[in-house]
């Protein structure tokens, strides 16, 4: 198997070469990028499997450099940071990171984060090939998903999801009639094991009713059932 690419944004070229010569040991392709600037332009050179992102960054921000990737690219994206208040890492997993680490961080925390974020990866990869996981094309109300090449529409409409949103959505259209909390819906989406902060799953929810209710206030495709957590409404 070819190793996996992962483009670095980090302007600090200590961190930058720590993180690449240990990456590069667990047999990594790792690409450095040490400005918002050539970041995009090395994303948009090259094919990378993850991107870890630096917020701090002279040239073009951080979160110019997501926003730049999101609106081409479901790829993972890793932010490292050194803020750590909750409206920073609000803010980040809103505009599309798929994980926050904040620093100063251990490499194996890195690794171990970047290992869980292709794994979902493979596994959405994995999911189009596999007849026995449902139809093609999930449909509620006039939303209809396509899950073997991840678009959305509504009506005639197409909806960009981040990765994310976009299984999120998927857990509940495969699922209409299940209620989820939030414990379960980070533990199968983010396939890992809940720590019990709410804020990841708050914020990609607020976020995929922004992009598929017509009143996300009044949602009718994502709704809430108090002291539980929540299920596919009928549209």
């Amino acid at each position: 198997m070819n190793p996996y690419k992962i483009l670095l944004v980090e302007d600090d070229a200590e961190i930058s070469e720590m993180l690449k010569n240990y990456l590069e040991t667990e047999n990594y392709e790792v690409a450095c990028a040490l400005d918002g600037q050539q970041a995009c332009a090395m994303f948009d050179d090259m094919s990378c499997d993850l991107v870890l992102l630096d917020l701090m960054i002279p040239k073009v921000s951080g979160m110019a450099v997501m926003k730049h990737i999101r609106a081409k690219s479901f790829v993972p994206i890793i932010i490292l940071s050194a803020r750590d208040s909750e409206s920073d890492k609000t803010l980040g997993l809103g505009l599309g990171a798929d994980d926050y680490i904040t620093k100063p961080f251990s490499v194996v925390e890195v690794l171990a984060r970047i290992k869980a974020a292709l794994r979902r990866t493979m596994q959405y990869d994995g999911a189009a090939g596999t007849a026995a996981l449902g139809p093609a094309v999930l449909t509620a109300g006039e939303l209809a998903m396509n899950v073997s090449d991840y678009t959305v529409k509504k009506g005639e409409k197409s909806i960009d999801l981040t990765a994310k949103e976009f299984e999120i959505l998927k857990l509940f259209m495969q699922n209409p009639k299940k209620v989820y909390t939030k414990e379960q819906i980070y533990s199968l989406v983010w396939n890992d094991a809940y720590c019990g902060d709410e804020n990841a799953v708050n914020v990609h929810i607020s976020r995929l009713r922004n992009k598929i209710e017509d009143d996300p206030r009044n949602p009718r495709y994502v709704l809430t059932v108090w002291g539980i957590g929540y299920k596919l409404g009928e549209g």
